[in-house]
């Protein structure tokens, strides 16, 4: 599949899951059959005694199965045996949100904290373990579509990298837009799938094989995170994304977009109250600073001269 090409586009399937209500006998077994119906089949057992406490929700588009999980303290497995028994043929994504988890692997082991994420191929043995329960944001990859996404490079080790806060763009847009994916009572917009499809190239293949749409998405994702910053400017954005000012410019008009435009937007998106607030700051000590060729304030202070409409 090309995945650079636009799609059509099919509504995705939205499953949930609780073990509240359900008979503590039986809350191992039943989420380990709706891991395996609705994500990734796995081997799971409880640390302790104690019930397990558990819920989940996935969103399954067509390439793509996200979901946000939470629970009690487990191990979860996928062994030799267990994976000859079900095969999977995907490539799974973890994003810790809470507690700190372990991930041992056949070429030793890998500690992960929240604000970081490990990617490995579901079809190779690991362990999993959440002494302190679990909070985490999944998603996964038909193996086929990772090969082409990743540039053809192998993923025989589990890849660990950050998604949290002084992450770059593309973690963190990436990460969120699975939370909010798997978290809205609505429909996704018909490009979420396309764009974490693209926001994830960049990170699979070391941005060496990146595309207009998800260096467009990674953007977004930082103005977004940067929108009350008056200084905000072309060269910064770009030098966050990692391109060029020209590229970036390329990203944005094959969306029928400038930079100028997007931030504006979303500025007065806000309410005129925010825009002021920008602009006021802008005026009271960073306005000095501004590198040139910004043309965001400019239209800002324009906008807000017109007289309202009513």
């Amino acid at each position: 599949m090309d995945s650079q090409q636009p799609r059509l586009h099919s509504p995705p399937r939205a499953l949930r899951f609780s073990t509240q209500g359900i008979a503590p006998l039986s809350r191992v077994q039943l989420w380990e059959s709706h891991n395996a119906k609705a994500l990734i089949s796995l081997d799971i057992r409880t640390i302790d005694e104690s019930p397990l406490h558990a819920s989940e929700v996935n969103l399954q588009f067509p390439s793509l199965r996200l979901a946000q999980v939470q629970g009690t303290a487990q191990i979860v497995e996928r062994s030799e045996s267990f994976i000859r028994e079900n095969p999977t043929d995907v490539v799974a994504v973890f994003f810790a949100l809470a507690g700190d988890a372990f991930f041992y692997h056949r070429g030793g082991h890998e500690s992960l904290k929240p604000g970081q994420a490990i990617m490995y191929d579901a079809d190779l043995p690991f362990m999993r373990g959440f002494a302190q329960g679990l909070q985490e944001l999944v998603l996964t990859i038909p193996r086929p579509l990772f090969r082409e996404l990743s540039d053809g490079q192998p993923l025989n080790r589990p890849v660990r990298f950050d998604f949290g806060p002084g992450a770059g763009p593309q973690a963190q847009e990436l990460a969120r837009m699975i939370r909010q994916a798997v978290a809205s009572r609505q429909e996704p917009a018909d490009d979420v799938e396309h764009s974490i499809l693209e926001l994830f190239r960049l990170i699979a293949s070391g941005h060496g094989a990146g595309t207009g749409a998800g260096y467009l998405a990674a953007a977004k994702g930082y103005v977004e995170g940067h929108l009350g910053d008056p200084g905000l400017s072309t060269p910064e954005v770009a030098a966050a994304v990692g391109i060029s000012e020209r590229q970036l410019g390329r990203a944005f008009a094959e969306a029928d977009l400038t930079l100028g435009r997007y931030v504006l937007g979303l500025r007065l998106d806000r309410g005129p109250g925010a825009a002021r607030n920008v602009l006021h700051r802008a005026r009271t000590g960073r306005q000095a600073d501004r590198q040139p060729g910004q043309p965001v304030q400019p239209r800002l202070q324009a906008h807000l001269r017109r007289p309202r409409r009513h």
